[in-house]
Formats: structure tokens, sequence, C-alpha cells
């Protein structure tokens, strides 16, 4: 019987992953992370999320009785840890605090999809690149088969995302909006978004822009392949934008070096 404990199963490049990652650590809960890898998440996920849904993270909780617990997409995890493992400090106790730190997360949750959507329509002109990061934790009999399939899962990736130039377009529309409103929060002066000290809204919203602000803490969105290679450039997303210079120094002052990624077994 495996021990008891938490397991967060990820993606690499996943911000969502990287958003319950960040919250589990900085909530001093110990748990085990198992990085999938792409095409072989999606029976994992669909097993243990029970919602006819293929995303991650999923967390699980194996309990002394034997029993498992799994809960899939971010927020459902963040509000699960809140009521079994909290309450946690990152969400404000009084109820309009709380009800303004949730209001955020759900703000930056929203545009992760066009992060990633706006993303990806350049950065799969470099499969060779994209097929790097996919497979980073994956087993050599993946690797290969990931490889050999690419075709076909790039085509269903982009199918299920909508990568098309007139969708990513409309997602850029939606993270300048969400930049300029988070420039707006930050103008008095402000370093965190809801009261005097870290919490979800932050990690939400730093964690949500990662792939375009690039944080030296991250693994992934830090690396020389991926900031000049991968990572969108407009000139609206310039590094020294006041919203994503936020994002570095959110990660300088609280992320820290994040552990090492685990393989699946």
């Amino acid at each position: 019987m495996e021990p008891a404990g938490l397991t967060l199963f990820t993606f690499a490049m996943s911000h969502y992953s990287e958003k319950i990652r960040w919250v589990l650590q900085a909530s001093r809960l110990p748990f085990r992370e198992v990085m999938l890898t792409p095409a072989f998440h999606m029976l994992p996920a669909l097993r243990m999320g029970g919602q006819g849904q293929t995303t991650l993270p999923v967390l699980r909780e194996q309990r002394l009785n034997g029993r498992q617990v799994h809960v899939q997409d971010s927020t459902r995890i963040l509000l699960w840890l809140d009521e079994r493992h909290g309450p946690l400090d990152l969400l404000p106790q009084g109820s309009d605090l709380r009800d303004e730190c949730l209001s955020i997360e759900d703000r930056f949750d929203n545009i992760g999809r066009d992060v990633a959507r706006f993303l990806y329509l350049d950065a799969f002109r470099h499969d060779d690149k994209i097929l790097a990061m996919w497979t980073a934790q994956a087993s050599p009999w993946q690797r290969r088969l990931v490889r050999l399939g690419y075709p076909l899962i790039k085509g269903v990736f982009k199918f299920r995302l909508n990568i098309t130039p007139a969708a990513a377009k409309r997602s850029e529309q939606r993270i300048l909006q969400a930049l300029a409103w988070l420039e707006g929060r930050l103008s008095d002066g402000r370093l965190y978004l809801v009261g005097s000290r870290l919490s979800v809204a932050d990690i939400t919203a730093a964690s949500l822009l990662a792939p375009l602000a690039c944080p030296s803490q991250h693994p992934v969105y830090s690396t020389p392949d991926y900031v000049q290679t991968l990572r969108p450039r407009t000139i609206a997303l310039e590094m020294n934008r006041p919203a994503l210079a936020w994002v570095r120094k959110l990660y300088d002052l609280h992320r820290g070096d994040l552990p090492q990624f685990r393989q699946a077994a």
C-alpha cells in the first residue's frame, strides 16, 4: 500500500500545476510530485478525476485506512486543501478579503488557456524544442512513442485548445487586458494584491503569467531554449513591462528553488 500523504500529478509546462505546487509548498504541506507526459496523462487523469476530464493537476490523498481521494482542477484543489488541511494562511479568513482573493484567482485562472493558446501558436513552429520539453521526464519508451505520434498529438492539442491565428489574437487581447488590470492594481505601490502578505491571488497571477515573465526560479520557463525561442514576443509583452516585472519580483521573494521533477513510475 502506498504511504499516506499527498501526491500531485502535473505537467512540466502547466502553469495551473505550478499554482498548486506553489500553494502546497508555501503552506508547508508535504507532498510527492509525479510528472506525467503529454498523451500518457489522459487515462490516469480520466480515471483519477472522475469528471470526464483529462486536465492536470490532480491531487491524490492516500489515507491511513487505505482510501484514496482524488481532486481535479486547480481551484477545486485549492478549496479542498483549505477545507481538509486548512485554514490556509494563503486564503484570508475575513469574508470580504477571502472573496476578493478568490475573485482575483478566478480572473487569472480565466486567462490560463489564453496564455497557452497564444504561446503555442508560435511555439509549434519549433517542434524539436516542444518535444524536448514535453518528454523531459518521460521514460525512454514513452519518449519514443511521443516522437512517433507527435504529429497526431500536436493536431489533437491544437484542436482542443483552438490554436488558430484568429483565436490567438483574441487571447492576446484578453491577456493584455489582464496585464493592464494588474498594473492598475499595483499602481499605488503595493506588493500584494490582497492584504499585506502573500495570498492565493498573488500566486495565481504570478503562476499563470510565468510563461510570459520567465522567472529564473521556474525550471521550464527560465531555460534558454524557452526564453530565446518559445516565449511569445510582442511589443506589448516586453519583459520589462511592470506586470511581468512584478511576477519575477514575487518569485524572487517567495518562490526559491523548485524541487527536482520526479518521473512517473
